[in-house]
């Protein structure tokens, strides 16, 4: 009878052992003051700060969708970790508070140990960018599960925020103040509609666009905006903040408005990259389905009172940040007018 093993049956443990030693030095660059052990124990563990009086924890978790398919296509696995890291970090920045460690989650199929290292190494790398310590996460090679050369990742991020401080807002009155900053491109939604639209038009990913290729503009990571705006926070009091992912700025704004309040967005107030005029065009996408389903080239709302408007737009300048003024909040006549209107 045949002797049976895990390698055999599609598992290498030796490669799993070598991917984690090979992202160790990435994930020793994120360290921060909080973090206890390193990486490969059973448990992630990091000690808050005594600064704060009333800690209090903000979660985040998401994937970075079908956007992973074109990672896959062309071969392209370096910058898909900074999407997933955004896409929760920014989540948690909105609340006010300091990301501190993030987890990540790997799996496929079959392990394929330079790949994953692209990724995780993409990971950190958002990590960095969002000042928070890569703490831990798993690698799954589970046959079977996906077809040769996929992967599917997910994480978590975990920030920290004085009770007193949170931005949840409360604050919002109208007279307030909307301004947006630029996205680098789609981000990590709208993939499907995207690739839709490339098949249908017959582009090809490698074609001149926009001073780079089409492949270029659509896999531009996801921007991390956590430190620019810890910096801005200091400065200037900020009531709200919106992360513009799936649903674009008509549904994620609303959901920081207090009730009686509604934002109206002036189309002329920021230019829109030109690859979302590329997709509108070829996909022949209704204005409408544009503003529910991608970004447009604004990435974060932020909401601050009229008379800091100005301190505001020059401190996110100062931090690197191409900043808009957006519109403004207004009263709300009743429960059926929209939270967000673009006129």
């Amino acid at each position: 009878m045949t002797q049976l093993s895990y390698d055999a049956a599609g598992v290498s443990i030796d490669n799993g052992d070598e991917l984690v030693e090979r992202i160790k030095p990435f994930a020793k660059r994120t360290l921060i003051p909080g973090v206890l052990g390193s990486i490969g124990g059973f448990g992630a563990l990091f000690e808050i700060s005594k600064e704060y009086k009333e800690p209090v924890l903000v979660s985040g978790t998401d994937g970075v969708g079908t956007k992973l398919m074109l990672a896959f296509k062309l071969n392209r696995h370096d910058t898909v970790g900074q999407d997933l890291v955004a896409m929760s970090v920014n989540d948690v920045l909105v609340q006010g508070a300091k990301n501190v460690f993030f987890l990540d989650y790997f799996s496929c199929g079959k392990l394929d140990v330079s790949i994953a290292e692209r990724v995780v190494k993409g990971v950190a790398h958002g990590c960095e960018l969002a000042g928070c310590a890569l703490i831990g996460g798993e690698t799954a090679e589970m046959p079977g599960m996906y077809p040769e050369g996929e992967y599917d990742l997910a994480g978590f991020a975990v920030g920290v925020v004085e009770k007193s401080q949170i931005i949840d807002g409360s604050k919002v009155k109208p007279g307030d103040v909307v301004l947006g900053l630029a996205s680098s491109g789609p981000h990590s939604n709208g993939f499907s509609l995207i690739r839709k639209i490339v098949e249908v038009s017959g582009a090809s990913w490698d074609m001149p666009f926009d001073g780079a290729t089409l492949a270029d503009r659509l896999m531009e990571p996801t921007r991390i905006y956590c430190k620019q705006v810890a910096n801005v926070m200091k400065k200037v009091p900020i009531h709200a903040m919106a992360h513009i992912t799936g649903g674009g700025l008509v549904e994620n704004v609303p959901r920081v408005l207090p009730e009686g309040t509604q934002v109206v967005i002036h189309r002329d107030s920021w230019k829109r990259p030109a690859i979302f005029d590329w997709l509108q065009k070829e996909g022949n996408v209704a204005e409408d389905e544009m503003l529910r389903v991608f970004n447009n080239g604004i990435g974060l709302v932020v909401i601050v009172p009229a008379e800091a408007a100005d301190a505001a737009v020059s401190a996110f300048e100062s931090e690197g940040e191409k900043v808009y003024r957006l519109g403004e909040v207004v009263n709300r006549a009743n429960a059926a007018d929209p939270g967000c209107v673009v006129i």
